[in-house]
């Protein structure tokens, strides 16, 4: 098959700003790494990691945490929230990857990962913002922390920025709670075969913020 100019590639329908991304790509990472991405087609992927994060364009985890090819499972959705368990039939894309992710990969981490000035906690805690569309399925995604947005919106003593951060927290402890509701995820960790973690991210210093699983405060590990 012959190479597409750049002339031919114009009406294709991509941007030109990603056709010069993956040919940087091509002459740069997947030439230094050829054989990491051989071995991960032949042999199928095996990540001990999956991250659960926020479609936000600003905070991708395999940038934040540096990986290779193949080092983590990413699902990213509006705001990293997980579900409850709801086996009702319906399509649920974030229980199809958990299900793919433990039951088939058999991961041995799962990380929530949150971020700081995420639209769509911004979203939750604005009662008043005006749907985007008829639809409304931000609305309906982000009512899964509705009690929570209530509950820190309530709190006057708190400027905007501080009701953000602690509800882009809170949000975080409520989606590993979610997690456990389901029963494999639940039995894999009491088995010790499996980990939950939470991480907070700050865009503005790349400052990462851990969550203590056992108090759920958020703290800096060290950088050494």
């Amino acid at each position: 098959m012959n190479d597409l100019s750049d002339n031919d590639l114009s009406g294709n329908g991509l941007p030109q700003t990603l056709l010069a991304g993956y040919r940087n790509f091509m002459s740069g990472r997947f030439t230094d790494e050829s054989l990491r991405y051989r071995e991960l087609a032949e042999g199928g992927q095996t990540p001990e990691t999956m991250v659960i994060a926020c479609c936000d364009s600003r905070s991708a985890p395999e940038i934040i945490f540096d990986t290779r090819p193949g080092e983590i499972f990413v699902l990213r959705n509006v705001a990293n929230l997980v579900p409850p368990y709801a086996p009702d039939g319906e399509y649920h894309s974030t229980s199809a990857a958990l299900e793919f992710a433990v039951q088939s990969l058999h991961v041995k981490h799962i990380v929530v990962l949150g971020h700081g000035r995420c639209g769509g906690i911004k979203a939750a805690l604005d009662s008043e913002s005006a749907p985007l569309s008829p639809g409304d399925f931000i609305g309906r995604w982000m009512s899964l922390v509705a009690p929570a947005a209530e509950a820190v919106s309530a709190n006057t003593l708190m400027t905007s920025g501080e009701r953000q951060t602690a509800l882009e927290r809170i949000s975080i402890r409520y989606s590993i709670a979610n997690l456990r509701s389901f029963p494999y995820i639940d039995a894999q960790e009491k088995k010790g075969h499996l980990t939950l973690h939470g991480a907070w991210f700050d865009i503005s210093t790349g400052e990462l913020w851990v969550m203590d699983r056992k108090t759920g405060d958020f703290i800096r590990p060290s950088s050494e």
